[in-house]
């Protein structure tokens, strides 16, 4: 038995959330995956306890139906074992807005954003009482490039930016880590399932390389690391623009630029 603590990770039955799964399992970590493909979770599981000799639970979820969200909640809840959750599970847009129906638009952020921030909530509480505890949550480069034209996935990846450094100002004080990785284009299924050829992308990164860059932005307890990102002054420089932005808000008057022409 190890006394690594167990790791919870959504989306566990392919791509990052695999391969999140095979390298803590070469860490030594008890592991909890999470995904709606039960065969592919127990496929997956059956390998790692035989490589890794580590004790591998298997809970199929949909995250966008209540129920089964509601089921993972709880044992994040309730599993005291528990001690890093990885958010990862999500899905891509296929067309712009316009090609969007409202099933799509609701499937969209009910899994890239409601179900990180109620997992994420579920299990905080018990991280502050104990004083540890980590958070992880996948992001995108496309949370800050609406450029991209996926306005609808951009937005649900700047907010779980913006989810991921909130949690870092209410809960870091207590104890516990919290971690946004933002990935650029990564060979995973994710392309395939929202129709899209990765093969007509210029530049892939291999999943295996996204995931080992980004665990070494965990171990180093990083709040936002960004594995594609070759100049990494870039994001501090945005980081610190922002916040010069919000020192020159007067919130008593509008900006003398909003004033009435006498």
């Amino acid at each position: 038995m190890t006394t690594r603590p167990t790791v919870l990770i959504t989306g566990a039955s392919s791509g990052i959330g695999a391969t999140y799964a095979e390298r803590f399992a070469q860490r030594g970590h008890d592991l909890v995956l999470v995904a709606r493909d039960k065969a592919r979770l127990e496929a997956l599981a059956a390998r790692l306890r035989a490589e890794a000799k580590v004790a591998v639970d298997v809970l199929p979820a949909d995250l966008t139906q209540e129920a089964d969200l509601a089921a993972v909640e709880a044992r994040l809840r309730d599993d005291a074992r528990i001690d890093i959750l990885i958010n990862n599970a999500g899905i891509a847009q296929t067309g712009g807005l316009l090609q969007q129906t409202p099933q799509r638009i609701e499937q969209l952020i009910a899994l890239n954003t409601t179900a990180p921030t109620r997992l994420a909530a579920a299990v905080a509480p018990r991280f502050a009482e104990t004083g540890t505890g980590s958070i992880v949550n996948i992001g995108s480069v496309v949370g800050f490039a609406p450029e991209f034209g996926m306005s609808i996935y951009g937005a649900t990846k700047a907010f779980v930016l913006f989810l991921s450094q909130g949690l870092h100002v209410e809960l870091g004080s207590k104890g516990v880590y919290v971690q946004a990785v933002l990935p650029a284009s990564t060979r995973t299924e994710i392309w395939e399932r929202a129709g899209m050829d990765i093969n007509a992308l210029p530049e892939v990164m291999p999943v295996e390389e996204l995931v080992d860059a980004a665990l070494i932005g965990f171990d180093r307890r990083e709040l936002v690391t960004v594995p594609p990102l070759t100049e990494a002054g870039r994001w501090d420089a945005l980081d610190g623009a922002r916040q010069l932005l919000l020192s020159d808000i007067r919130q008593a008057h509008a900006a003398e630029r909003y004033h009435p022409q006498r």
